[in-house]
């Protein structure tokens, strides 16, 4: 392969990327798979701690897609052992630990989810338990003498539990060695994760050059900020965007992001050129991402009836042609309507929507927690969700 075909697979890898270590070793990675016809291993893990994914996930399976068009070898990890035990990265307390069926039951829905960015003719799925299920004590016990408590102190995490005099956990403290050694089973060329995982992915080059292989080439990718526009995207902070979800709500938490936030949605979710994109007037840029994304993950007339029906509800003020219908009580208060119903997911949320002057009643605010709509009318809570009244 010529030098160009490198540069060019390159350029597209380091597309989005925030660090590579190191680009040197990957150039060589790619000219020795170019050369010997063998392709590179690309190791992706997933701890299924959660049923849904979302487009923070995607970031990484869009590049796994990439790397699987480039001609390579894409191994999808579901983390079944270690899931039980819970990464502690970003926490300042020890994670809640699943059972095994809690981890099956949400690995299996990964499958069909991931089918709708990978090429799942050219992917190997394995679990981490087929290899720890079977590991003896003091097989086990031989593995964790392949990295210091030292170095594992080292993490800022820990070090910031340590000055707040907060426990940390030996289940913790072997997680990153249990990553690292899937890197050794696999004989992993490349690793990918975010920034955030940026230790874990080290430790598996340390661990995978003790067992003497080549150390795997670390690519992070950046975490991606949820509809909030602060905090990264997760389930936790109720700022996600699951891929499962209608196509009208995706397009609504779509246009409900920053300009800001929208350009980095362009480059991490789509191919499109940001140059093209800069040129654009924002709101339509932003109409474009939405369908973009929408098409990706249900279809083109998915994505086009959405935006149609996002400039009904809110260009020209008009109410959505479908809407869930709720069947009140007499005297029910709105407060007991908009969890009922299911339209917010708690009593906290709903008097907080009523707070802050997010909720009407046929177009007018709603101030009080226990006002009672009539029958026939339509609750809107927010900007996108409605309520029929009957």
């Amino acid at each position: 392969m010529r030098s160009s075909d490198i540069d060019k697979q390159l350029a597209v890898i380091k597309r989005g990327a925030v660090e590579i270590i190191s680009e040197q070793e990957l150039r060589k990675k790619l000219e020795n798979s170019a050369k010997s016809g063998k392709p590179l291993v690309i190791k992706v893990g997933f701890d299924p701690t959660a049923p849904d994914i979302h487009l923070g996930h995607t970031v990484l399976l869009r590049k796994m897609r990439q790397f699987q068009d480039l001609g390579h070898r894409v191994v999808f990890l579901i983390g079944d052992f270690t899931g039980r035990i819970g990464d502690p990265t970003g926490r300042s307390e020890i994670r809640k630990q699943l059972t095994r069926e809690e981890v099956l039951k949400n690995a299996a829905t990964y499958k069909k989810q991931i089918s709708k960015i990978l090429d799942m003719g050219k992917i190997r799925i394995v679990f981490n338990s087929e290899w720890f299920d079977k590991m003896q004590g003091l097989e086990f016990g031989n593995l964790l003498t392949h990295y210091t408590a030292t170095r594992l102190l080292e993490r800022d995490d820990f070090t910031q539990r340590r000055k707040d005099k907060k426990p940390i956990y030996m289940s913790e403290f072997i997680y990153p060695i249990l990553q690292g050694y899937d890197s050794v089973v696999l004989k992993a060329d490349i690793e990918l994760g975010g920034t955030d995982q940026k230790f874990n992915l080290l430790v598996g080059r340390d661990i995978q050059k003790d067992f003497g292989q080549e150390e795997q080439v670390v690519i992070t990718m950046p975490l991606l900020e949820g509809t909030d526009g602060v905090q990264k995207m997760s389930k936790s902070y109720a700022n996600y965007i699951g891929i499962n979800e209608p196509a009208n709500e995706m397009f609504g938490k779509l246009m409900s992001i920053s300009d800001t936030l929208m350009l980095k949605y362009y480059e991490l979710l789509t191919d499109i050129d940001l140059d093209s994109v800069k040129a654009m007037h924002p709101k339509e840029a932003k109409m474009k991402l939405a369908e973009e994304i929408i098409a990706q993950y249900h279809s083109r007339k998915d994505a086009e009836g959405a935006r149609r029906e996002f400039e009904r509800i809110f260009s020209n003020k008009e109410l959505p042609q479908e809407m869930p219908e709720y069947r009140m009580q007499a005297g029910e208060s709105i407060l007991s309507i908009l969890t009922k119903s299911g339209l917010v997911k708690s009593g906290n949320e709903a008097r907080r929507l009523i707070e802050q002057g997010a909720v009407f009643f046929n177009d007018g605010k709603i101030e009080k927690e226990n006002f009672v709509p009539q029958e026939g009318g339509v609750v809107k809570a927010g900007s996108r969700r409605f309520l029929k009244i009957i």
